[in-house]
């Protein structure tokens, strides 16, 4: 069920935030592939404390940014679970010393700053024994030494222990929807089984019973709202509602080793990459066990909302922009059409070139500065509505970094030349 938040919100907050994080290890694929023993992984349970977590501090903080949702790991495929859910012992309020309920917390920090909130939820559970029960329809069964102890049966599939599966998988849904009243729930780990066997045209109906109004990620079959593409900014827009996510460095989760950090300028980049396709970016950060950010990530959140607020106009209240073939440079629209924001990165060398664009030009000018810029429409064949190109200065005064913005006002909303060109027969 599609919300007009959504769409209007741009930048999300994603939070991967488990037992993981207590040796810095991958979030339960690290057991799952055999780079870490299940009993190892499991006993990061009781270095999990929480004891510095302050959810109205990250709350503020992803405000700051410019963010209108978060979303956090309720549970990972590993199936620990961060609130103190009825079904199953294996959670942070009985196993570890955090030992309360921290998505509560969270929830209500959100709401407290205006921000919607998120619920990431694992389909599959690598720690349920009646998970690994059945395997996906139609597929071929691999021999009994080559199958994963956590996704597979030992021996023969049991269908009745896969239902009891089911009803625990809803019985932890019902209790998220029902206590904390989600706005959006971001599935994952629908892969395993078919659409069929999850039953999720049932599960989506009892998502909008428990929750009404919720939004559901495409990790749904075909009973979910939006795209999540991840990891690699689409090339041309994808159809229909989408988000980017995407991490900071190269893991998910809080991982010391990993250092490998994109710098302000590559996250402002693919930020305006998802709006200019009319997408939004869900960014992911990941705490330490103690419930506290990254320095690394705290830093970039903060260049990324101060940014963010110098460029509110350009990034907020509209749309996607121009479609490929018209500029070399991204760009928003406002949603009356009658403005173009154009995000430079590098300065221009000379005049930026801009093709096909119909609607007379009143004004073009710097967003941050306000510095007036000249243009000029070359050729073209206005008698037949075939616009040349419009040439437009490349600002003198000095650029914020990581990027500008141009503002190009017309005198009507923008329309666009996107037809052949061939022989024009009158003049």
């Amino acid at each position: 069920m599609l919300q007009p938040w959504f769409a209007e919100a741009k930048l999300g907050i994603f939070l991967h935030w488990g037992i993981y994080a207590v040796q810095g290890v991958g979030e339960s694929w690290s057991f799952f592939n055999g780079n870490i023993s299940y009993e190892d992984y499991m006993a990061q349970l009781d270095g999990f404390t929480a004891d510095r977590y302050d959810p109205d501090a990250w709350a503020d903080l992803f405000k700051r940014t410019g963010a209108g949702y978060a979303v956090l790991t309720t549970k990972h495929h590993d199936g620990v679970a961060l609130w103190d859910t009825a079904l199953s012992d294996l959670n942070v309020a009985q196993k570890s010393p955090a030992g309360r309920d921290l998505i509560g917390p969270y929830c209500d920090a959100l709401r407290k700053h205006g921000l919607k909130v998120g619920l990431y939820f694992s389909h599959l559970d690598w720690s349920h024994p009646d998970y690994r029960s059945v395997f996906r329809a139609g597929a071929t069964p691999p021999p009994p030494e080559k199958r994963n102890p956590f996704n597979a049966p030992a021996g023969e599939e049991d269908p009745e222990a896969w239902t009891r599966f089911l009803q625990f998988h809803r019985g932890q849904l019902k209790e998220l929807c029902e206590r904390y009243r989600p706005d959006l729930l971001w599935f994952d780990g629908d892969w395993e089984r078919t659409e069929d066997q999850w039953n999720m045209a049932e599960l989506r109906d009892q998502l909008h019973a428990w929750a009404p109004g919720v939004m559901l990620n495409s990790r749904m079959g075909k009973h979910g709202d939006y795209k999540t593409p991840e990891q690699a900014v689409p090339i041309l827009r994808p159809d229909g509602v989408w988000e980017f996510c995407m991490t900071m460095n190269d893991a998910w989760g809080y991982r010391p080793s990993d250092t490998h950090y994109k710098t302000l300028r590559q996250i402002v980049y693919y930020f305006v990459q998802c709006i200019s396709m009319g997408g939004n970016l869900l960014l992911d950060a990941g705490p330490k066990p103690d419930g506290t950010l990254p320095e690394e990530q705290v830093a970039l959140l903060e260049g990324l909302g101060a940014w963010n607020r110098q460029h509110a106009e350009a990034i907020f209240p509209t749309g996607a922009g121009l479609p490929p073939g018209h500029t070399g440079h991204a760009t928003t629209c406002s949603k009356d059409r009658k403005t173009l924001y154009v995000f430079i990165f590098d300065p221009p060398a000379g005049p930026i070139p801009f093709k096909g664009l119909r609607s007379p030009v009143e004004s073009v000018d710097v967003l941050h500065s306000g510095e007036k810029l000249a243009w000029d429409m070359v050729g073209g064949a206005p008698w037949a509505k075939i616009p040349g190109v419009l040439w437009v200065d490349a600002p003198k005064g000095p650029a914020p970094e990581p990027a500008q913005v141009l503002r190009i006002r017309f005198t009507e909303p923008l329309t666009l030349f996107r037809e052949e060109t061939g022989a024009i027969e009158a003049n």
